[in-house]
């Protein structure tokens, strides 16, 4: 089928289930990538800067948005021992090889599902939330992943956000600077920028 985008809800191209054996702050992981899913081929660059600059508690509730597979959102369930990370993905595809990658890694404290946007976790409020926002679905898709994460946070929270700066960094952190009473450039690497938005109230 032509157009098969990777935020698509059914992707109908082939499966290619290939393992991905990789090593994210400093813990090993074994992940299942497939066709029709981001990054089929390995951790993308921008996700694994996010991964080494994200900071938070051990109790925190996390919410990855776009998990993808779930190299994200299963770091952070690892760096969260007593909390717990909610993992979402309109993708169904990529929503069923993150639930598998959550067993393969003896990962439990996390829940998995598929979501057009926030959807599935309307009523819910978390700690943090992450995401690698899909760039391709649009600037429309990405400014509105930032407002409903100021929805979904607690007092304190905060949005870490990685983008590349050819894609959009300037007018993303114009947004979050809208949104977001601090937003701080944590770190950038290759082009990648990590922004940390936090909600004071």
């Amino acid at each position: 089928m032509p157009n098969q985008h990777y935020y698509s809800n059914q992707p109908e191209i082939a499966h290619d289930r290939k393992e991905l054996k990789t090593e994210l702050r400093g813990q090993p992981f074994s992940f299942i990538s497939d066709a029709g899913v981001f990054s089929k081929g390995g951790v993308d660059y921008g996700s694994k800067v996010l991964i080494d600059a994200m900071d938070f508690g051990q109790n925190a509730q996390v919410l990855d948005v776009g998990c993808g597979y779930g190299p994200i959102g299963l770091t952070a369930a690892r760096m969260a021992a007593q909390g717990h990370v909610t993992m979402i993905d309109i993708n169904s595809r990529a929503v069923e090889l993150a639930k598998e990658n959550a067993k393969r890694n003896g990962i439990t404290n996390v829940t998995i599902l598929e979501s057009d946007l926030f959807k599935a976790v309307k009523d819910q409020q978390f700690d943090v939330v992450l995401t690698n926002p899909p760039i391709r679905a649009g600037k429309e898709t990405v400014h509105a992943i930032f407002e409903e994460s100021w929805k979904h946070l607690r007092e304190n929270g905060q949005l870490w956000v990685v983008i590349q700066k050819k894609q959009g960094s300037p007018s993303a952190k114009a947004k979050l600077e809208q949104l977001f009473e601090q937003v701080e450039e944590v770190t950038k690497d290759k082009g990648y920028r990590i922004f940390k938005a936090t909600k004071s109230s």
